[in-house]
């Protein structure tokens, strides 16, 4: 179900929300936070098909603020255009898309507050632009976690850069949780290297590859040499491209994980046959979902933006 409220308030769509939870129960109850997503105006329904995919393991209230330009021929700038959406065209949330021009662009809490659930945990998305301090924003002041995503930003590695100088416990972004499966097979790797007898306490170098405009490449290298101890050195391939490939050299050989397509990687380790391992690219849905499973800060990825990044130079 969509119900369209032109010209509203916060206020009404709250009062339209309760009204259809009494009259035919179409909205549940029982959501577990309150979503907000800060998008751009014409991208809100890719954020918007990934939170409702995502809210189907995480039940949850979504705000939607996309800012506007006024309609042509409307006097008053300062406009709301409201939608709601429920049942089948919600997931397992409740969807509200405000549309807002004039004064009304420019999100902050007094504008949300009516809509947003109590007692319940709030986490910010901003699936393209970002503040250039999340935490410090209005919405990301009251937010438990913060979700940016670097890799959409108009100077991804500047972004980047700019989170490592104002992180702030509880700031997390996606181009960080599309590495999950590459820290996973990366580390499996490494224990199977010692179980083999290899010596992880004489890594001389990393090598990671990976594209020019690809924050991942850069926070992956980061981790690594956190967790080794060496400075990486990143080699840029071509943009668009993802990660390409991770070496790890020690005294006793190299563990390396190559990845040149997008779907299947090669494991190479001293002494033993190489092995081929599915690695996709993540989807947003994907590393959505996982984000919104946990409301505590990831310490890893503030100790890697902060300490990890200054450890790693670009070829």
């Amino acid at each position: 179900m969509i119900v369209d409220l032109p010209d509203t308030t916060t206020a009404e769509v709250n009062r339209k929300l309760m009204s259809l939870r009494d009259e035919g129960g179409v909205v549940a109850l029982g959501r577990v936070l309150t979503l907000v997503v800060l998008a751009s105006e014409g991208s809100e329904e890719e954020a918007i098909e990934a939170a409702n995919a995502a809210s189907r393991e995480h039940p949850c209230r979504i705000i939607v603020h996309v800012p506007v330009d006024a309609a042509e021929g409307v006097d008053d700038a300062d406009r709301m255009d409201g939608q709601i959406r429920v049942g089948g065209d919600a997931g397992a949330a409740e969807v509200v898309v405000l549309r807002c021009s004039g004064v009304l662009a420019d999100p902050d809490e007094p504008l949300l507050a009516a809509l947003l659930l109590p007692d319940a945990p709030i986490v910010a998305w901003w699936p393209r632009r970002a503040p250039v301090n999340a935490a410090a924003s209005s919405i990301g002041a009251i937010a438990h976690r913060r979700i940016t995503d670097t890799g959409n930003a108009p100077d991804p590695l500047g972004a980047l850069g700019r989170i490592g100088q104002t992180y702030t416990a509880g700031d997390t972004d996606l181009a960080w949780t599309r590495l999950t499966n590459w820290r996973l097979q990366l580390a499996a790797a490494v224990d199977e290297f010692l179980a083999d007898g290899g010596d992880v306490t004489s890594v001389d170098a990393i090598r990671v590859e990976g594209a020019v405009d690809s924050p991942s490449t850069m926070l992956l290298a980061a981790w690594l040499s956190l967790r080794f101890g060496v400075e990486a050195t990143v080699s840029d391939l071509p943009a668009g491209l993802g990660i390409g490939l991770v070496e790890i050299s020690t005294g006793s050989g190299s563990v390396m994980l190559a990845r040149p397509d997008t779907a299947i990687a090669t494991l190479s380790m001293p002494g033993q046959t190489d092995q081929h391992i599915a690695l996709p690219k993540r989807t947003l849905q994907e590393c959505l979902a996982e984000e919104l499973r946990r409301l505590d800060p990831d310490e890893v990825f503030g100790e890697v933006v902060t300490e990890g990044l200054p450890l790693c130079h670009r070829q």
